[in-house]
Parts: C-alpha cells; structure tokens; sequence
C-alpha cells in the first residue's frame, strides 16, 4: 500500500440528508465473481434532456482543456449535455483548491449558491475527472452498491483514511466508503469492478483480503447503464405530460421497477403562489425545476415512508415548469396515482 494512503474522493452530502439518512441494506458476502453493474440514487437523477452549464472557479487554460477533452466521453453514451459557458449561473461549478477531489451528485448540485464550487479537483487525471463528473451526473460510489457483499476491515479503512492525503474523521469515512445504498433506493443492480466509480483500495481494508485496481476509464457498463439513464437524442425518451392548472390527471403507474421516471410540465401565466402535489399511495420522490429549465431546481419533497403525499408550495414566476415524478420504493403497492397542479387560493 501507497504510504501516503490512496486517494479517495469525497461524495458531498446536503445537511438534510445528514439529518434524515437512509436505512442500509443487508448484504451477503464478496465473492470474486458474478458482480456487474453501476448503480444511481433514484431521487438524485437528472430529467431527460437535461443542458448543464459549467463554469471553472481557477485553475489553468491546461487543466480547463483536459476536463473539457475528458468530459466528452460521457457526452458520447447519453443524453445530459456539459456547456463550458463559464456562465455566472452555470450548475456546475469547478475548484482547484488543495482540498480533496470532490462532487456534490446529480440534482443535488442545484441547491448549491452560485457564488460556492459544486466539484473540486485537489488533483487531476482523466480518471478522477471521468469520476467526479459521474457524480454530477447522478452516479453513486460503486463500492456502496448493496449488491457487491463488500465486508470492511473497518478499524483499518477509518484509520488508513485518518491520515493523509485525505484526513478524514470516522463520520466522513462511514459515509463515503463504508455506508451501502438501500436496495430500494437505486437504480442498477449488481456490481461492477470495472467502474469508474469504484475506488481503488487494498486487499487489508476487507475480511476477505479482496481489493480493487484503480479504473481510470469508463467500463463498458458504465456506458451502457449511463445511455439506459439518460437516453441520447433519437433514443426513446419518458414522454413529457402537460398539466393544466386547476386540473387534476391521474395516470397508471407500476413500481415494480423503482426510479421510474414521469414528467409534467406547465405554464405559469402570472407571478403567484402555486401548490403541486400527488394523491394516492404510492412512495414518490417529486421535483419541481424552472422557469423555462430542466436544471434549475425550485423545490422538491419526498413522502417516502410517510402518511402524507407529496406537496410543494412555491411563489412562481412566469414560465414554463417541470415536475419530475420518482417511484421510490417496490414496498409502497401498485396502482394509479394523481398529480395537480393549482394556484393558491384558487
């Protein structure tokens, strides 16, 4: 092992979830085989078709290319665009402070303020760049996929991580490398070494004496889950369905597959509060994003686990809105589930 211990990037986390985490996932033990597949928060993805500015917080003309050249191998295998318009209200903001390689992930990075860095590069090749940017894009850490059966040599993880180059306290570790997903709550199944988003670790951090080499290009698993995600132009996309407000739609909608995606959209006339909210049983994980964009994220509520439906009041400006629409759970029944939007006091 490296003396100075590998270098581990930090999944950002948003201090609500600090507050309300998700219960883990019983998992069985590693074997050396039958492990494939990337894994993606279902409550952290992207709408279809979503455009993301980038705008860079320092660094060099040199470091800026080699992100730009880097960033295009997504680009190829899906459908969420990357503009490095340097924009003031860019949603991805990019550092170059000595702090770590790190990414807030998926629609997280829209509750960032545009004045702080929502990725940092404290070091930069094309794999930590390919890494990070999956966070962006919505991707978890392959080593938390509860299909992978990882056993950790704990003492040992938190106390290699406790010194340099990452300094890490107990917490930190316990989120980014030790805490599995739910199974229940992502999208992918079982695991794969070939990720870009699996950390490479030694033999010594696991029961098992199994470790990791360090991936430093996309597999080909990435590809293929990252286009099944985020379908390219010309790939069958989730139909977008208008709301009128005042009108209530209900539609069908099986969870037999969580994270299946639904989206609404509809138009504000004049400035005002609105309320969207669901009806029905079903657990949902509901986003609101506008005006007039699908990376602008205004509110978002999640009833998962709960006696209520999900419900977001917002005082709106003109324009065009998305509601995105996640079935989060295969626990919470089948059947239809209603959607409306209405004017306050209305």
């Amino acid at each position: 092992m490296n003396s100075k211990g590998p270098r581990v990037c930090l999944d950002k986390i948003l201090p609500w979830e600090l507050r309300n985490p998700r219960p883990l996932a019983s998992l069985p033990p590693l074997t050396a085989g039958g492990r494939e597949r990337a894994i993606m928060p279902i409550a952290k993805r992207w709408p279809a078709g979503t455009k993301l500015g980038v705008r860079f917080m320092g660094g060099s003309d040199s470091q800026h290319q080699m992100i730009v050249s880097t960033v295009a191998e997504w680009m190829k295998h899906c459908g969420i665009v990357f503009s490095f318009n340097e924009a003031p209200d860019a949603e991805v903001r990019i550092s170059f402070e000595n702090d770590g390689a790190w990414s807030y992930v998926g629609t997280d990075v829209a509750d960032i303020p545009l004045h702080a860095a929502t990725m940092n590069f404290g070091w930069l090749d094309e794999g930590t760049i390919l890494h990070e940017f999956g966070h962006t894009l919505g991707l978890g850490h392959e080593h938390q996929n509860p299909a992978g059966g990882i056993q950790w040599n704990e003492a040992k993880v938190i106390a290699d991580l406790a010194g340099p180059p990452n300094f890490w306290n107990e917490a930190k570790v316990r989120h980014n490398v030790l805490r599995k997903y739910q199974l229940d709550h992502i999208n992918g199944t079982t695991f794969d070494p070939d990720s870009i988003m699996l950390y490479a670790f030694p033999g010594d951090w696991t029961l098992s004496g199994l470790g990791t080499r360090e991936n430093s290009a996309l597999s080909q698993t990435d590809k293929a889950f990252i286009g099944s995600m985020y379908p390219k132009t010309g790939d069958p996309v989730p139909e977008v369905v208008a709301l009128t407000v005042g009108e209530v739609i209900v539609r069908a909608a099986s969870i037999g597959d969580p994270g299946e995606e639904d989206l609404f959209s509809f138009r504000v006339p004049s400035t005002g509060k609105y309320v969207v909210e669901t009806k029905g049983d079903t657990d949902v994980v509901m986003k609101l994003f506008g005006p007039d964009s699908r990376s602008i994220l205004v509110d978002e509520d999640d009833d998962s686990g709960e006696a209520r439906n999900a419900r977001i009041e917002a005082e709106l400006p003109p324009g065009e809105f998305t509601v995105q629409l996640r079935h989060f759970s295969e626990s919470a029944g089948t059947g239809d589930y209603g959607v409306s939007v209405t004017r306050f006091n209305d």
